[in-house]
């Protein structure tokens, strides 16, 4: 009898999911990881101290969307199980909600639903050449393989820092996972302030947040290039890393003249501005220097980077740098009189403009949005509360230092801001305007799964 309630039940959850459209299915999803990850880190033995709940929420929603705001200390605050947690939220977030679900059905089945296809094309924007099956199976494969990587590396810097050696092993683990799902949380409540100068643990980050930030469609791609499956780079990957790159390198070099890097060696100040300009663009948000030192000309352009974000489908977050390339090719081709739209000799398809054009729209109206509402709940300077708001709807978590004196209600509009940056624009406004199908016959083979 209970197997068979059991099995009733399980086939209704999954008609209702059925029944969603593949944003909502998305929106649904991460919204109950977020509220699992609620629950477990309220739990007394995951908290060292006693934690509100509008804090226990925000980090969960903050590890989940990989952001990396702290309203509270990570380390101060949780046990090694609510930091295992944190870490579970950040590598569920970085990879999608999806991925680990259907990796495991297509590793006992060797085969996935046509309604998994559906909503794994929804979370990676994938290229049309590209099979699901193989895409999935390059990003558990790259993901991991990074991480341990990482791990490595960060051990080997670690260790001669701490005598615990399971801290150092924990932290290396915990940093390599958070540095390449782009997340930013740290186990040091000033990141790696202490490690500004250190040139492999800088190195080591730089590895990871780019490997993360560049995407899983440009690795895949790479991939079937050098092993020979395809005969040229695709034009996506191109535009992305040149893109970024560029971008990357500009950035850098205006950050180096940052004022408060005078009493600095030269090397140090290109060392800093790397870091700072590297971790704002892959929305990593681990800072070596305090953010709320900068002078407020060198904030703009960390909020640029912030606001523009990098690669499509990778653990970053932003606008997205495909987004910003598509708006500077419309102007372009404008101010030109051209009546087609290119980049690097090749045309835009039109539904990608038209999709840059909305992912636009609507990312800045949310931003200057929140931005607004902050301003009647917030007693701080529009800087502060611009460069907190871009920060949150990036998913980056790099602050200025206001995050955990915000109020209640402050927090909320981040909580909802981050969420919504995890989502992305366009997935979140499709989840909540669209309509729910009509479909009166389900699929047998889906609810089988």
């Amino acid at each position: 009898m209970p197997k068979t309630l059991f099995q009733t039940a399980r086939r209704q959850y999954l008609k209702f999911h059925l029944r969603l459209t593949p944003q909502q299915s998305i929106f649904f999803g991460f919204f109950m990881y977020m509220i699992l990850g609620w629950i477990f880190l309220s739990l007394p033995f995951a908290q060292k101290i006693p934690t509100s709940f509008i804090d226990t929420l925000f980090t969960s929603t903050s590890a989940l969307s990989t952001t990396g705001l702290a309203t509270v200390s990570t380390f101060d605050n949780y046990t090694f199980f609510g930091q295992l947690i944190l870490l579970i939220l950040i590598q569920i977030g970085g990879i999608g909600y999806m991925t680990f679900t259907t990796y495991i059905l297509l590793s006992t089945t060797k085969q996935i639903t046509h309604w998994h296809k559906k909503i794994l094309h929804n979370e990676f924007t994938m290229p049309r050449e590209f099979k699901v099956q193989d895409f999935l199976k390059s990003v558990i494969v790259f993901t991991f393989t990074i991480e341990i990587i990482g791990a490595i590396l960060f051990y080997c810097v670690f260790r001669v820092e701490h005598s615990d050696s399971f801290f150092t092993i924990w932290t290396s683990i915990f940093h390599s996972v958070s540095s390449f799902c782009t997340a930013g949380f740290s186990l040091y409540n000033d990141s790696f302030e202490g490690y500004a100068t250190n040139s492999l643990l800088n190195a080591i980050v730089f590895f990871l947040t780019i490997s993360g930030a560049l995407g899983f469609i440009v690795v895949t791609d790479l991939w079937y290039f050098f092993t020979k499956k395809t005969k040229e780079i695709s034009f996506t990957t191109k535009m992305i890393t040149y893109s970024f790159f560029s971008v990357l390198f500009l950035a850098t070099i205006i950050n180096y003249f940052e004022p408060s890097f005078k009493n600095r060696t030269h090397f140090e100040q290109l060392q800093i501005a790397l870091f700072t300009s590297v971790n704002s663009m892959t929305t990593a948000g681990f800072n070596s220097v305090n953010i709320g030192t900068y002078s407020l000309g060198f904030l703009l352009v960390i909020i640029f980077l912030m606001y523009v974000g990098a690669a499509p489908s990778s653990t970053a977050g932003g606008m997205k740098i495909t987004t910003l390339t598509a708006i500077v090719a419309i102007v372009k081709s404008k101010l030109r009189n051209q009546s087609k739209v290119t980049y690097f000799g090749k045309t835009i398809p039109i539904d990608r403009l038209e999709m840059a054009i909305s992912i636009f729209i609507f990312y800045t109206a949310i931003l200057f949005l929140s931005v607004f509402l902050l301003s009647f709940t917030e007693n701080y300077a529009f800087e502060a509360l611009l460069f907190e708001v871009t920060s949150a709807i990036g998913t980056v978590g790099l602050s200025t230092g206001i995050t955990g004196d915000l109020s209640v209600f402050g927090k909320i509009i981040l909580i909802c801001i981050m969420f919504i940056g995890r989502l992305g624009v366009i997935t979140f406004g499709l989840a909540i305007l669209s309509r729910k199908r009509n479909d009166k016959i389900v699929d047998e083979s889906d609810l089988a799964t």
